[in-house]
Order: C-alpha cells, then structure tokens, then sequence
C-alpha cells in the first residue's frame, strides 16, 4: 500500500513539473509549483510513516509555509500586474 501511494505522489509531481515547464501562463506555473511541492510533502509524509519517524516533520511544515509564501506572493504579483494592464487600458 505505500508503493502505491509513493508511485501516487510521484506521478502527481511529474504532472505538475510538466506543468511548471509547459506553462503556458504564469498562474499555471505557480500551481504546478504548488502541487510538486504537495507531492513531496506526501512523500515525506509516506516515507515518516514508513520509518516511524517524527524527525521529518519540520521539514513538512517548512515545505508547506514556503509553498503558501510563495503562492501568495505569486497571487499579488498577477493581480498587480492584471490591475496594471487594466488601467493603462482604460482611457
């Protein structure tokens, strides 16, 4: 049953690197990036629960606060250049 996860999450972060280097727009990118960055955490998980280990824990929490940093900082960047793009539009 954690191979099958294993090769679950794997799968899932091959998908999203796919993603992150096909695009084609940059919300695209942030959310493959998103996404691999889950899968890893799910590995880790899969592999702390294979090991009976608790160490792997802070780097779970690391991986997560990095990704939603990095998501938000990605979000407020498209819509200050989508509000950008918009009011040089408008006469």
């Amino acid at each position: 049953m954690i191979a099958l996860a294993a090769a679950g999450f794997a799968a899932a972060g091959l998908c999203a690197l796919y993603r992150v280097v096909r695009g084609p727009s940059l919300a695209d990118r942030v959310i493959g990036v998103e996404v691999a960055l889950v899968s890893l955490a799910g590995g880790i998980v899969i592999d702390a629960t294979n090991r009976d280990s608790h160490t792997l824990l802070a780097i779970i929490t690391v991986i997560a606060l990095v990704g939603l940093a990095g998501t938000f900082a990605a979000s407020r960047f498209l819509e200050r250049d989508a509000g950008g793009a918009a009011d040089r539009t408008t006469p």
